[in-house]
């Protein structure tokens, strides 16, 4: 073996002079280093925006949610909680949700009206650390009840911290159409503001109390759903199952943070294996070199591969050359493509080298995640493809006949 390795790195690092062949071996190094920094590099950043965006929707849904799947009404939920806390889950909390009009004197908006249980909220979602203007306070204030709204939501009503809304509900308006009577309707002081990065969020959902959710829409003692978080995120799978063993699942969906956002998260999934394919086609390119320069090598080497041969080497010995050869480019331009995208990745980190507009983006600069997967599989895929390529040179320089190659030196 050490035979095969010290003439291989004889024919690579040539002392004597630098040939045409040294020169494509090089071009193929830089090619294999490129390729697996720019892997490197990208699926960082995309790596870093699935985890900036995965905070910031965990950040407001739970890590399980429970709700009906015949109708959107949960009737002896506290028989559920009771359930959820006999398998070692106590962070769980009852909520409603349902469309109504917010009103002001200016502006109407239609979005999702969302009841929760003020002492309970902090234990299933991250929305009190979002609150940046005012305090999350849900309780009733004299005739007014509380709400709190998203900043983009308050630009666009113009209101601010004690100013009044009004929420109409979509119940009391069916009833006016068939019975002329008044639609509910209730008055609602602003108490707090949050701002959670995503937009969609901030316009689409305003948080008030449970009671006053179950007044406005007719829901008596139901709910719509029960929300679960755990201490680690990475257990919803788990908890997931446990709960489905242990609930009626004729009755009722359990549903992960991935399984609420499943297709975000598929398409995310997508883009990273496109993005991958394609990057690897530098990496082919360069293998592509590899393959000619081995080649080239096989004809320049014809009278070194006759004599060896000659000698009493083997078939196999010949191939282990020229195979180790082109394995010694991979490893050279896998390890140099590795150090290369951890050193721009590690700069992009804490130097922000690439920023964003902070007017369109919620992020100074583009976001990056090292993971150490990337690190092992890329430079083996990298690998794989050069030992693919120094297949046919490999097995075409063992066919030589040492009487061919040397008869005419």
């Amino acid at each position: 073996m050490k035979t095969e390795i010290f003439i291989a790195k004889r024919y690579l690092f040539s002392k004597r002079d630098i040939s045409f062949i040294t020169v494509i071996s090089a071009i193929s190094i830089l090619g294999v280093t490129v390729g697996v920094a720019a892997m490197i590099i990208v699926l960082s950043v995309f790596n870093g925006f699935a985890k900036k965006v995965t905070n910031i929707l965990i950040g407001f849904d739970p890590h399980i949610r429970i709700e009906s799947k015949n109708s959107s009404r949960i009737e002896n939920y506290e028989s559920i909680l009771q359930s959820i806390n006999a398998i070692g889950i106590e962070d769980a909390a009852a909520f409603t949700i349902n469309k109504g009009m917010l009103a002001t004197s200016d502006v109407n908006k239609v979005l999702f009206i969302k009841g929760v249980d003020e002492n309970k909220i902090e234990n299933v979602s991250g929305i009190k650390n979002y609150t940046n203007f005012g305090k999350f306070d849900l309780k009733e204030d004299g005739n007014f009840g509380s709400i709190i709204i998203g900043f983009a939501l308050a630009n666009q009503l113009k209101v601010f911290i004690g100013d009044t809304i009004t929420i109409i509900s979509p119940v009391g308006i069916e009833y006016s159409l068939t019975q002329f009577v008044e639609p509910v309707t209730k008055k609602f002081l602003v108490k707090g503001i949050y701002d959670s990065d995503n937009r969609d969020y901030d316009l689409k959902y305003a948080y008030i109390s449970i009671e006053n959710a179950q007044y406005l829409f007719k829901l008596g003692n139901t709910v719509s759903g029960i929300e679960l978080r755990s201490i680690n995120i990475n257990n919803a799978e788990n908890i997931k199952n446990s709960l489905v063993s242990t609930l009626d699942t004729s009755k009722f969906d359990v549903m992960t943070w991935y399984d609420l956002h499943k297709d975000f998260y598929s398409i995310l999934k997508v883009e990273r294996w496109v993005a991958f394919i394609i990057l690897s086609l530098i990496i082919t390119v360069a293998s592509f070199n590899i393959l000619g320069s081995l080649t080239m090598t096989v004809i320049e080497k014809k009278r070194d591969i006759g004599i060896l041969k000659a000698m009493g080497a083997s078939d196999k010995m010949i191939t282990k050359i020229f195979l180790f050869e082109g394995i010694v480019v991979g490893i050279i331009g896998a390890v140099s493509g590795s150090i290369l995208g951890l050193v721009v990745s590690l700069m992009q980190m804490y130097f922000k080298i690439y920023k964003l507009d902070t007017s369109v983006y919620k992020m100074e600069a583009l976001p990056v995640e090292l993971r150490g997967t990337d690190f092992i599989f890329i430079p083996l895929a990298a690998l794989l493809l050069c030992l693919i390529a120094s297949l046919y040179p490999s097995i075409h320089a063992a066919k030589q006949k040492p009487v061919e190659s040397i008869r005419w030196e």
